[in-house]
């Protein structure tokens, strides 16, 4: 490692306040920032610590919509009994992140802003509608994703918590690198109580994206077997030593059908 501040953060504008005159990071959970900066992939001059923050974490219920944390970490979210009641697919998709580890340590907001193409999290906030919430506004999941970990957020912008709307029906199923259990290909589906479907996709591109045909496909017959028909361009899918191009969109297709089974 290299010669970095340490600054823990009092509260979410102290915490701001910080980044802006540092330049800095923010520091949740540490499973991807402090990997990166052994790899020298992250090299920030100062590190600003949010897990103090107790405003950051917990879950509770708000109308029609389960509200988590930004700092609640990834093993919590999984055990959540409001989350099991509300959108048990979250708490399912939860339990599948990495190992117990990085369960117990990974946090919710640390995840999106990161935003790794193959991270499990961003899949559900599109799928669901979510609306991310900052210290300064509101941004809803398909204008807070913008690439290969880019974000909608500023410098000095800090994540407070993610609001999900409960939806009819919800499931995601992923096919995992078996060493680091990030998807080569994951499939959030959700049927909204309005009736309309939505699917997102994470681990095939170089960023979280809506699966149009199957959604197309699922408006007509919620069934595994009209999510499995459709055929999915592999034009702009990722290619690598894990998989190739036709072989993921092969995986969408496979993985959309099975999280509609497990909807049930």
């Amino acid at each position: 490692m290299y010669e970095v501040e340490y600054q823990q953060a009092r509260s979410v504008a102290d915490a701001a306040t910080l980044l802006a005159k540092t330049g800095g990071k923010a520091l949740a959970g540490g499973q991807s920032l402090i990997a990166a900066m052994k790899l020298r992939l992250a090299q920030p001059g100062t590190l600003v610590d949010l897990s103090g923050i107790a405003e950051l974490q917990g879950i509770r219920r708000e109308g029609d919509a389960i509200v988590i944390g930004a700092m609640t970490r990834h093993a919590d979210i999984a055990s959540s009994a409001e989350v099991k009641r509300a959108v048990p697919a979250l708490a399912a998709l939860a339990e599948g992140i990495g190992d117990r580890q990085v369960r117990n340590m990974g946090t919710i907001g640390g995840s999106i802003a990161n935003n790794d193409p193959a991270a499990d999290w961003p899949a559900a906030l599109v799928a669901l509608g979510a609306t991310v919430v900052t210290g300064k506004r509101r941004i809803v999941a398909g204008d807070f994703f913008k690439g290969m970990y880019e974000t909608a957020l500023a410098d000095d912008e800090i994540i407070t918590a993610v609001s999900f709307p409960v939806p009819k029906k919800a499931a995601y199923a992923k096919f995992p690198n078996p060493a680091s259990r990030f998807a080569l290909v994951g499939v959030f589906v959700a049927q909204l109580p309005d009736g309309s479907v939505r699917v997102a996709v994470t681990g095939a591109a170089p960023a979280v994206f809506r699966a149009s045909g199957i959604e197309a496909a699922l408006a007509r017959s919620f069934t595994a077997e009209a999510a499995r028909a459709v055929a999915v361009d592999a034009s702009r899918l990722n290619a690598d030593l894990h998989a190739s191009a036709a072989y993921r969109a092969h995986l969408v297709s496979v993985m959309a059908s099975r999280a509609v089974a497990a909807c049930g």
